[in-house]
């Protein structure tokens, strides 16, 4: 008979390759902090259940995902918006106009909380290193042509 329609006795799952881990600093705000904490939580529950539930799949991919969790934790560097708000940075929120009139607006935010639907982007993309450092009424070359940065918020703590 196939291997392939045996069922292993023991169940245990295969060894899953770990998650990768950026090599960029993991610069975050208060919220991605407060994400991370969050996540962790989630995960130590979700671990319990599926002990509880003998389910050692589910164990092996949660305690995967903790693990990377548990390792942005520690890497974690809370960096607060700059106190001068003349100039486009880390942990802002930056209002732009394209050549085109339309608006767009995004918070620069660590690689963990990027939500590029919601408006929040990696420090580390190329739309927020075209912004970094402009002032109001600059213009930048940002990915599909050219913008003027025409706000720029602190993200709040």
């Amino acid at each position: 008979m196939s291997r392939a329609f045996v069922k292993d006795q023991d169940d245990a799952p295969e060894e899953l390759a770990e998650r990768p881990i950026s090599t960029h600093p993991n610069l975050v705000t208060t919220r991605g902090l407060a994400a991370i904490d969050a996540e962790m939580d989630s995960l130590r529950q979700r671990i319990a259940e599926a002990h509880a539930a003998d389910d050692k799949a589910a164990a092996a991919w949660l305690n995967r995902d903790l693990r990377y969790w548990v390792q942005r934790r520690s890497s974690a560097q809370l960096t607060h918006h700059p106190d001068d708000l003349g100039h486009v940075a880390f942990a802002t929120r930056v209002t732009i106009r394209r050549a085109d009139g339309r608006s767009q607006v995004f918070a620069i935010v660590g690689e963990d909380e990027a939500d590029p639907a919601h408006g929040y982007i990696a420090y580390v993309t190329p739309m927020a290193h075209a912004l970094m450092n402009r002032k109001v009424g600059e213009w930048a070359e940002v990915p599909g042509g050219e913008a003027e940065v025409v706000r720029i918020e602190a993200l709040a703590d």
